[in-house]
């Protein structure tokens, strides 16, 4: 069994030693005499001040090592997550990237800037205006008719678009090596990325990260020092390019793809967090046979039926993508040499996003999910590339006892056959201790919180937190074979304890709900120099394999 990233197993012989155990103590269901008095049969008198010692002393012996007596005297199919975090040593193994060459990179992004701005769509943007009824489905007429472009516009822009594709710089070689992971994080996304790369340790993965963010500013004072220790390097987009352009949270994804020094990405959002070791997706089939895998979204295409015709795909006006379902690109896996540009795959439609909404509106018009993810599969259609697309399907996370959503709980890549969850995006309640459980917070430009979870009464997971219960139901954890929710407390107890982001009464609150919820029995110490030094004793409670 793997617990926490690490492997346990109850073999006959540690059965053995708890069954001696118990005979040695108990005897016909009862504890012996002997023990409770804690003296021999020719030993002092218990009424004896010797005897009363004796008795203490035999108490005191079991109450120091009852944890460790409870394992053997009790085993239990899983344990409690220790204090200690096992985030670090996932990364002895880390290779940390190369330091990437900014400037080469940057002629990169001159070059297709260029190409980008003199072939412009026409117009050069489109309106976004939202659907009647933003929480029901669009209507195919809607659809239809919500936007409009001229046979003129269209048929000029078609025309550009081919001029782009045309124009692309070959794939840049001896620039861009390896695999990793990277997460965009910055402002107040940092406490959600916080917990997210600690989940990526938690989980076991070995594979080096990039944290990117937007530029010097977005950085929490001493975190990038820390999680250097982690096998985490930070990234700045200013080193790039400038950034006073980019007005959009849409458009930072595609460009810490372009400028990542990995050849190979898996990209996640802040809010996502793995639930299994997620270095695997690299060696899937899916991956291997195309080098990209996205996933699904809830609902189908509501593009302008301009879309094909101006991709190259069709003659004229389409209705080609209505029936395929949308892409969730808090999660993507990608091979950047293979699909760079003509018959290697490209940017180009990302790309072109980054200065035009023109496409955002083109292949999404007014409903949810404007922005960056449905690019990506445009654009390997428009040029034919191979991709793969999560066939299983999704699941959403409720908050347990309610039919609130938590978040999407995505599938793993490399079970075709059958659903087998990988990512949680948590797209509706993000995990940040300072957003559960602060009160009465101060303002923070990295974690802004006006009231916590815990402050307000109409939060879905408010009395969950009051009284200490998990937030996920357990028997949907046990259908799904995972339990990802001790981890991601373990992830925030680090967090608020033992980095950077310490803050005292969010550290005591975070450990007194998993003491509660979990069974993780933290004891406290004060230090000289430091206001929280910990010691974790672990107790039973259900946890299942990883």
């Amino acid at each position: 069994m793997n617990t926490y990233g690490r492997k346990h197993s109850h073999t006959s012989s540690s059965h053995s030693i708890s069954s001696d155990i118990r005979r040695m103590l108990f005897k016909g269901g009862a504890i012996s005499n002997s023990f409770l008095t804690g003296i021999c049969v020719d030993g002092p008198d218990v009424g004896s001040p010797r005897g009363i010692a004796t008795f203490l002393a035999w108490l005191a012996l079991l109450y120091l090592t009852w944890p460790y007596l409870a394992l053997l005297l009790f085993p239990a199919s899983s344990q409690a997550p220790t204090c200690e975090s096992s985030r670090h040593l996932s990364s002895y193994s880390v290779t940390l990237p190369d330091t990437p060459d900014t400037k080469s990179i940057s002629r990169i992004w001159l070059s297709l800037e260029t190409t980008f701005k003199a072939y412009a769509p026409v117009p050069g943007s489109l309106p976004h205006e939202p659907f009647g009824d933003n929480k029901v489905f669009p209507a195919v007429e809607a659809i239809r008719n919500h936007t409009l472009v001229s046979k003129e516009d269209g048929r000029r822009t078609r025309e550009k678009h081919a001029l782009v594709v045309n124009e692309l710089p070959e794939y840049p070689l001896n620039t861009f090596n390896g695999r990793g992971i990277i997460m965009l994080a910055g402002g107040r996304y940092n406490g959600y990325a916080a917990t997210g790369l600690g989940m990526i340790r938690e989980t076991g993965s070995s594979l080096p990260v990039e944290v990117w963010m937007k530029d010097k500013t977005e950085e929490k004072k001493g975190w990038c020092k820390e999680l250097a220790k982690e096998g985490m390097v930070c990234r700045r987009l200013s080193d790039y390019i400038d950034v006073e352009f980019l007005k959009n949270g849409y458009q930072f994804k595609i460009l810490t793809m372009l400028f990542s020094s990995f050849e190979q990405i898996l990209f996640l959002d802040a809010d996502n967090v793995p639930v299994r070791n997620p270095d695997k997706v690299f060696e899937s089939k899916s991956f291997v046979d195309t080098g990209a895998v996205l996933w699904p979204d809830y609902w189908k295409h509501t593009g302008m039926p301009i879309l094909p015709y101006v991709v190259g795909l069709t003659e004229q006006e389409s209705e080609k993508f209505r029936p395929e379902q949308t892409v969730e690109s808090g999660q993507i896996v990608w091979d950047k040499k293979r699909h760079w540009k003509v018959e290697r795959g490209t940017y180009y439609t990302p790309g072109i996003t980054v200065l035009m909404t023109y496409y955002y509106t083109l292949i999404t018009q007014g409903w949810a999910g404007w922005g960056d993810k449905d690019t990506f599969p445009i654009a390997l259609k428009a040029l034919y590339e191979d991709y793969y697309m999560i066939s299983q399907g999704l699941k959403t996370l409720f908050v347990n006892g309610t039919v609130e959503g938590i978040g999407m709980l995505q599938a793993d890549p490399s079970n075709q056959k059958e659903y087998e969850p990988m990512f949680l995006h948590s797209n509706i309640i993000k995990w940040s201790p300072r957003e559960f459980l602060c009160i009465g917070c101060s303002s923070d430009k990295h974690e802004p919180v006006e009231l916590s979870f815990l402050e307000r009464e109409d939060s879905s997971i408010n009395r969950h937190l009051k009284e200490h219960r998990r937030i996920f139901n357990i028997e949907d954890m046990r259908k799904l074979n995972i339990d990802p929710e001790p981890l991601i407390w373990k992830s925030m107890e680090h967090n608020v304890c033992k980095s950077v982001w310490k803050n005292g009464d969010l550290c005591a609150r975070v450990r007194e709900h998993m003491s509660s919820a979990f069974g993780a029995e933290l004891e406290v110490e004060k230090g000289v120099g430091m206001p929280f030094v910990s010691k974790c004793i672990s107790r039973r409670f259900a946890f299942f394999l990883y």
